[in-house]
């Protein structure tokens, strides 16, 4: 996922910018709780699910 990708450059990179640290913690957290979303609905969750990169070049 996107969040595993955040976490992996985060964690190899050789400098690191300011707030990566929260960054990372962000993204773990996302994962926990998409993890939650999907042991209850049986499906992503909607962020998850809907996002597209399109929608995210847009804002």
């Amino acid at each position: 996922s996107r969040y595993h990708l955040v976490i992996d450059a985060i964690n190899n990179a050789r400098r690191l910018p300011a707030g990566a640290s929260e960054v990372k913690a962000w993204c773990e957290a996302q994962l926990e709780k998409h993890d939650r979303y999907v042991v209850e609905h049986l499906e992503d969750m909607p962020e998850v699910r809907d996002w597209s990169l399109e929608d995210w070049a847009e804002s």
